[in-house]
């Protein structure tokens, strides 16, 4: 019941056009079957393996989002049930997704995750390489690229944490793509202040890990 009531009072915060990702990483069926029986079908996964055992033996309509660090080797875990990859962090990634979507005769749609924070342990493209990549679009044709993804820096401070979220939305901008996925349980009305489209929360639907 708590996290339907969680969900549900979310929802009433959000503003209409933002979509909400449910972060169901390291959760189990359970929880987001209570998610979902509360109206909730897109929901966030970070790992490979445990996406892929996740939607064997859930709904079919749910939309997952891929939103962790994502090795090429762990790709066929996920292809067959993103329907969108948010972290595409290196162009290595990038290529890799492209083929192995072309070999299946299809086009994953994916956003560019752009290095905003100050933290160098954070990865992604620098803004302007997203800058390259997205007009170079043509160059992947297993890739339908949707955006960019970013996260801000892991600080109380919100108006570093605000900057961050203005540079990302520059950076969505002048790619003139439509999607722009940033902001977190701790600061995503900021980020839904600075242009955000798709918000990933977990502690303040599911509580803490």
């Amino acid at each position: 019941m708590a996290v339907a009531n969680n969900l549900l009072r979310l929802l009433d915060e959000i503003p209409s056009g933002v979509k909400l990702v449910a972060v169901s990483k390291f959760k189990p069926a359970e929880d987001i079957m209570a998610a979902y029986a509360a109206g909730q079908r897109r929901f966030g996964e970070s790992r490979p393996q445990e996406l892929a055992a996740k939607a064997a033996v859930l709904p079919t309509d749910i939309e997952w989002h891929f939103i962790g660090h994502l090795q090429t080797n762990k790709i066929k875990f996920v292809l067959p049930y993103a329907s969108l990859i948010e972290s595409v962090d290196s162009m290595h990634l990038l290529l890799a997704i492209s083929a192995a979507a072309v070999a299946q005769g299809r086009r994953v749609d994916c956003l560019l995750e752009v290095h905003v924070a100050a933290e160098e342990s954070k990865g992604g493209f620098t803004p302007e390489e997203a800058l390259s990549v997205a007009a170079s679009a043509a160059d992947y044709p297993g890739v339908r690229l949707r955006g960019i993804m970013a996260m801000a820096t892991n600080t109380d401070d919100l108006e570093r944490i605000r900057a961050d979220f203005r540079r990302a939305r520059e950076v969505q901008l002048a790619t003139s793509l439509p999607e722009l996925s940033m902001g977190m349980s701790s600061d995503w009305p900021v980020a839904v202040e600075e242009g955000a489209t798709i918000i990933r929360i977990g502690s303040a639907i599911f509580g803490a890990r």
